[in-house]
């Protein structure tokens, strides 16, 4: 307990839970990274999950977004439908399976 006490007073003990715990974050990934993880054959071609999109959810794509989540790869799409809705879409970037559809307010 002592010990604790010091490393607080020393402002150490938030820097040794960082490196003991990392943070969760979220990385986007650039085309480059895309490429080259579709060329390996770690995620679908965001051409085949747009055509799969567009029927679903007919509309406008806003925005597409290629991230790295927890150790997974995640395409995050933002879609504006026919009636004016924003809708946003998540898909595991492997498989092309929908995880969550939220609507923006």
């Amino acid at each position: 307990m002592q010990m604790t006490n010091f490393l607080i007073r020393l402002g150490l003990l938030p820097c040794l839970l960082l490196t003991v715990v990392p943070p969760v974050v979220a990385r986007d990934l650039d085309h480059d990274d895309a490429r080259e993880l579709v060329q390996h054959g770690e995620i679908l071609p965001l051409e085949n999950l747009l055509t799969q999109v567009k029927k679903t959810y007919p509309g406008k794509i806003l925005e597409v977004d290629l991230e790295r989540k927890a150790g997974k790869l995640i395409y995050e799409l933002e879609v504006l439908d026919a009636e004016g809705k924003v809708w946003e879409l998540r898909f595991d970037a492997a498989s092309g399976k929908l995880l969550q559809q939220e609507l923006e307010d």
